[in-house]
């Protein structure tokens, strides 16, 4: 892609310097000091990485010679100036990434069917798509089942009679032994902890000698079949776009998580395009994308629509935001895991109300800080609703670069760029904090362990304090802390068989436990202490109940390497913590069905069970239906919950079981220490982990390069598929635009409260037998095992369409109750929502949905917009609106009006079952007050949200996807 710096009237040319190097050839780059502007070294590291690429991609059109003075300007401008923002690549995972390429090859046939030319609709930004979240966990390993006192209701950890694991011999040598496929003469040092190959049941082979395991557990190995089988034809699409776009990357299944991937395989630091130099950045369709904000690079999360703009050359358009400064001090308690300190961290940002804003970190603390360790914390970026959560390049992170397989030449780059243009610094030299808007001080001595639950991430309990808290819950009226379990069901013990042996279940007992691919798995030190406190609980004797459903879901390969050269893996297996493959599933609620004698048993006894993951998502119901109480937590505590088998345990004081000899255990007998965790990391995650990634994406895939796929230019659509299907966006494209219809006798197709997900809007998890997606698949002569999930099925706009609004969970003032239904207000039917859509559109009649606080809430999620777009919703009239989603309505076409202040639904008297009108007018500015009149004669103020001109424009072609369309065309006229 050519440089805006090949133009000869580049407004900024005269800052084009030389980077002299001895070793390379030199290197040219935009360099913002050279403004002379005592401005620039006081901005933040982020700002500055949005100067610079303003200063880059100034075109006079796109970026003009004022976002660059506003931008320097940064002090007097936040909150104010809208800038744009040209990132340096776009990363795509496959829920969200498959939409947007399916739109791509849509967008070629509507542009041929105008007589334009489909070879030029290409992304013109790199992008790269990671197949990482079709996974279901359709095996796994049962934990043993030999252990003494299985009916143990609140104590379920207990005693195993086998024996622990056994280390080989010393005298024993790898020489392509035991189906090792390696050769080598060496012998495993028993100095050397956890380095001595082990072998446990039928745990495969490790050998010490050499990183990935003799072969992959069998567990995985038939997950990762059935994932290929059962998303062949989205696999085969994929194939296809990778070799029909240009600039387009597909990295296979069985790879890793799409943010964990992005920060091990394909981050720069700096990028060097025909030897000019930049700052790597990148936006993402995955919240996530904020992981790579640990290591330097300036990156978040946007909507699959916002996506396919900036693949196509548009850059994002942002208000110039405020930056928090978050200011480490002290120093971490030795307790205390990078987990912890995540958590910490989040609850204050969340609570000193940085959404929306950059937050950047400074202070002598941030030099405790492992890589590892800001990647976790930037990772969970948007559970405290900031935009970016950044870590400028230091000495840690060039040490980590070095560490993941960086050669020598371009570290020396990287380091000599970036102190060029300021973008390096040290963080014990106070003289280097640039200004904030504002700086929040954490003490890091203050962090202690802490669980996020029982519904929402945010919700934080010290362990020592979690018995007492799920207690409470059960009490407490049903909410985001309360289940309402009346008094004399509180000590309810239900007994069940399972696999011939009885166990019991109660209230708090753990029925799910996962160490999943979200948040952490990037951090060697957290699931290094999983694996470690498991080998100890393996030689005390402790185990985990066979009916617990437990998995080990890496984020990329990376970790089985090192826990497998750490020697800890096949403790973890022997606990029921096998790998069961790479993706997301768990914490998007492809976790395989529990057995059924432990659903019975829950609904016969009402139970509050649990889950507790290592992830960052615990919704109600997400998990599992029947699973209502979802903790998160560190790996090494899921495992310690596991072996518990209850949250309702105090850790402290009362023992996880007891040990072959007769002794009680507690937590603290086998928690690691600090010091061995270090020993281990620094033992096992070495540089030719990171070579041997590169390997397996480039070349050892063996289904994914034999996988066949079309290379014509159009996509050969089939009429018969269920997966991939030509979307309906374009059907009525005109090359000029139309302009807005005005809102007439519109119905309220939901009336919805505070805080509605878009996880309530656009579900991603399985598709219920009941549901209007069901019906449809059974019309396609689909059996219920064959539906997948809704986030597999987003190619399929039939499917997504009707999967709009089927949450489980979905409160509508309508119904009364969580449904997804809907009142036909006509007819005064209850329906399936896309069974009352439908009919509103069959009677010509428009419809906007009415609704409270924070409206779009959660992950980014572009069908949470198109879904109601497809099922004829002009406008949503809310109190305020996650500004993602916002920007997602915008995008798609629907009108995002805002409530006045002070006003709502219910100040207002509307009851939803009037009929509401809405004129847009031609001359549509920026935050436009409309007046809505309503059928009873009642009329009042909304805001539109529409924060610029490219907001509008967008809107007035019936969204960006139109829009871009439409500019294509007006390319290629004479």
């Amino acid at each position: 892609m050519a440089l805006a710096v090949e133009a000869s009237e580049h407004p900024f040319q005269d800052l084009i310097e030389i980077l002299k190097s001895e070793k390379n050839e030199d290197k040219k780059f935009f360099s913002p000091q050279k403004l002379n502007d005592p401005r620039y070294e006081s901005l933040p590291f982020s700002i500055r990485v949005l100067l610079e690429a303003a200063i880059r991609k100034c075109d006079g059109f796109y970026v003009k010679k004022e976002d660059v003075l506003n931008i320097l300007n940064w002090r007097q401008q936040q909150n104010s100036a809208e800038v744009p923002f040209s990132p340096a690549r776009i990363l795509l995972q496959d829920f969200t990434g498959i939409p947007a390429l399916v739109d791509f090859a849509a967008m070629r046939d509507a542009v041929m069917k105008l007589g334009g030319d489909p070879y030029q609709v290409n992304p013109l930004c790199p992008t790269d798509l990671i197949v990482d979240h079709s996974l279901q966990i359709d095996f796994s390993k049962c934990a043993i089942q030999n252990a003494p006192n299985p009916g143990g209701g609140e104590k379920q950890g207990s005693a195993a009679k086998s024996s622990p694991a056994k280390s080989q011999s010393r005298s024993s040598q790898c020489g392509g032994q035991g189906g090792c496929k390696g050769s080598c003469n060496d012998e495993p040092s028993t100095d050397t902890p956890g380095r001595a190959a082990v072998q446990i049941e039928n745990s495969p082979i490790l050998c010490p000698f050499h990183l990935q395991p003799v072969s992959e557990p069998e567990t995985a190995l038939k997950s990762q079949d059935a994932e290929f089988n059962r998303n062949k034809e989205r696999l085969q699409f994929f194939k296809w776009c990778s070799k029909v776009f240009k600039n387009v990357t597909v990295i296979p299944p069985e790879t890793g998580v799409v943010h964990q991937v992005n920060l091990e395989y394909l981050s720069h630091i700096v990028r060097d395009d025909g030897g000019f130099l930049y700052p790597d950045s990148v936006v993402g369709t995955d919240s996530h994308t904020t992981m790579v904000n640990g290591i330097g690079i300036l990156g978040w999360g946007v909507g699959g629509i916002e996506s396919e703009a900036v693949m196509l050359g548009q850059p994002v358009s942002l208000t110039l935001p405020q930056v928090v400064g978050c200011k480490l001090v002290g120093s971490i308690s030795t307790l205390a895991t990078s987990i912890d300190i995540v958590l910490g961290i989040t609850k204050h940002l969340r609570q000193a109300g940085v959404a929306g804003k950059f937050v950047e970190f400074f202070g002598p603390g941030v030099s405790q800080l492992s890589a590892g360790d800001r990647t976790t914390i930037a990772n969970m970026c948007p559970e405290y609703s900031a935009t970016v959560s950044f870590f400028p390049v230091d000495d840690v992170t060039l040490k980590h670069l070095k560490q993941t397989n960086f050669d020598e030449e371009k570290l020396d780059i990287i380091e000599a760029y970036l102190k060029a243009v300021k973008l390096f610094r040290s963080y014990q030299n106070p003289s280097e904090d640039p200004e904030y808007s504002q700086v929040i001080e954490i003490n890091l001595s203050s962090i202690i362990p802490h669980v996020s639950g029982p519904k929402r991430p945010q919700d934080r309990v010290a362990v020592t304090d979690t018995k007492k808290d799920f207690q409470k819950c059960l009490k407490e009226k049903i909410g985001f802390k309360g289940f309402h379990i009346p008094a004399e069901k509180q000590n309810e013990v239900i007994p069940f068989m399972h696999k011939g042996t009885e166990y019991k279940l109660a209230h708090g007992s753990v029925v799910i436990a996962a160490v999943i691919s979200c948040t952490n798995n990037c951090n060697p030190s957290v699931m290094l202490a999983a694996g470690l406190l498991a080998k100890k609980a393996v030689e005390a004797g402790l185990v985990v109940q066979p009916y617990i459903r437990t998995s080990l879901s890496p984020g990329s390969g990376m970790v089985t390497h090192y826990i497998s050269a750490s020697g800890v893996l096949p403790y973890l297996s022997q606990l029921g913590f096998e790998v069961i493959g790479y993706g997301c599933e768990t914490c998007v609620g492809n976790t395989a069905p529990l057995p059924e004698a432990v659903v019975d048993a829950i609904k016969q006894g009402d139970l509050v069970a649990c889950g507790v993951l290592s992830g960052n998502r615990n919704f109600e119901g997400r998990l599992c239906d029947c699973v209502l109480a979802n903790y998160l937590a560190s790996p090494p505590l899921v495992v310690a919950y596991a072996i518990a088998g209850t949250v309702s345990i105090d850790f402290e004081t009362e023992p996880l079981g007891v040990n072959s000899e007769g002794r009680v255990m507690y937590l603290r007998d086998i928690w690691p220490t600090r010091d061995e965790l270090q020993q281990a990391e620094e033992q096992t995650v070495i540089p030719s982990m990171f070579k041997q990634l590169k390997d397996r994406i480039e070349k050892e895939n063996k289904r994914w390069n034999s996988l066949e796929a079309p290379e014509s230019v159009l996509f050969p659509w089939d009429p018969k598929s269920t997966y991939i299907r030509c979307p309906s966006f374009f059907h009525k494209l005109t090359k000029e635009p139309v302009c807005p219809q005005s809102i007439e006798n519109a119905h309220v197709l939901l009336f919805l409260g505070d805080v509605v997900t878009t996880d309530h809007i656009s579900p991603a998890g399985s598709i219920a037998r009941v549901s209007a997606a069901a019906k449809y698949l059974i019309s396609k002569r689909l059996t219920p095992r064959e539906f997948n999930s809704y986030g597999a099925r987003r190619g399929n706009d039939a499917v997504m369409t009707r999967g709009t609004f089927a949450s489980i969970k979905l409160l509508n003032r309508f119904i009364g109750k969580t449904a997804p239904k809907t009142v036909h207000i006509p007819s005064g039917q209850t329906l399936d929502v896309y069974e009352a859509a439908d009919r509103y559109q069959r009677e010509g009649i428009q419809l906007i949905i009415l609704a409270g606080k924070k409206y779009g809430s959660g992950n980014s999620r572009d069908w949470a917009a198109k879904g109601p777009y497809l099922l004829g919703v002009k406008a949503v009239i809310a109190e305020s609106f996650e500004k993602m989603h916002k920007n997602h309505l915008v995008g798609i076409g629907i009108a995002p009006l805002q409530f006045l202040p002070g006003e709502n639904a219910d100040t207002l008297g509307l009851s939803g079952k009037e009929k509401y009108s809405l004129t847009i007018p031609e001359d549509l500015s920026p935050r436009h007050e409309l007046t809505v009149k309503t059928s009873t004669g009642k009329t009042f103020k909304v805001l539109a949200l529409f924060e610029n001109e490219m907001d509008i424009a967008f809107f007035k072609h019936g969204g960006i996807l139109k829009y871009v369309a439409r500019n294509i065309l007006l390319q290629q006229s004479p």
